[in-house]
């Protein structure tokens, strides 16, 4: 069964959703990030992905305290992404009860450093953020387009002993219109061991399952789930 990693995504310290990563389409859902945590916890989630929006854009961690309290408050197994950016941030998020730290922005920025994290923290501790716009690698919260193609980067990871990815499509993201199922496959023919986490544009339950037939091992999503087009029931059922 592909793996199911809902999302919380943090402005201002609480739980909200952008639509391609725009900061001026933002909606709160929720006041409280622990809340929504134990939520999903309850359904019988056991992976969480959270995104310190507000780190993305400052390029150092902002939302410490919400990492802290939802890793004190629940036994989610929580990667955590969003400016993320120096040795400091990375130590700052494992000691704040991180599982896992994903690193977007700084792969470009700074290949030396990221890499430095794979060697030192290990493949299974470190992912790989690799957010892209028409196939071109986009940072600083997708505020900024590379001119990066994104297969030639996994590529190169995946040769430094990179081993999960997480993909957001970013014109998929946020709205509610079906993953990128034809990039994914595209990218798992190039890398077929790669542990490709798929984000951006899950609508409904039968998107999770159109990955999981086209061999997708996880999946991220979240407005699908804030705007009720999957149930904490459906989640259950997945897992």
């Amino acid at each position: 069964m592909i793996e199911i990693i809902p999302a919380i995504d943090i402005i201002d310290g609480k739980c909200v959703r952008l639509s391609q990563g725009d900061y001026n389409e933002k909606k709160v859902y929720n006041e409280d990030p622990l809340e929504v945590a134990r939520m999903f916890e309850g359904a019988g989630i056991r992976r969480l992905h959270l995104v310190d929006l507000d780190g993305a854009k400052a390029r150092h961690i902002v939302n410490i305290g919400v990492l802290e309290k939802i890793a004190r408050n629940t036994n989610l197994v929580i990667d955590f992404g969003g400016g993320v950016q120096s040795d400091e941030d990375v130590q700052k998020a494992f000691d704040a009860g991180a599982s896992m730290v994903t690193g977007g922005s700084i792969a470009i920025r700074d290949k030396e450093l990221f890499e430095g994290w794979i060697e030192k923290y290990g493949s299974d501790k470190i992912i790989l953020g690799a957010d892209c716009k028409d196939r071109k690698i986009a940072v600083s919260g997708w505020q900024e387009a590379t001119s990066v193609d994104i297969i030639p980067f996994l590529g190169e990871y995946i040769a430094e002993g990179i081993s999960k990815v997480v993909c957001t499509d970013i014109s998929k993201d946020g709205m509610l219109q079906g993953p990128s199922v034809g990039l994914y496959k595209e990218i798992l023919q190039h890398y077929p061991t790669l542990y490709l986490i798929a984000s951006g544009g899950v609508s409904c339950f039968q998107d999770i399952l159109d990955l999981e037939q086209a061999g997708i091992p996880a999946v991220i999503l979240g407005k699908a789930i804030y705007e009720n087009r999957i149930s904490l029931e459906e989640l259950s059922r997945g897992n």
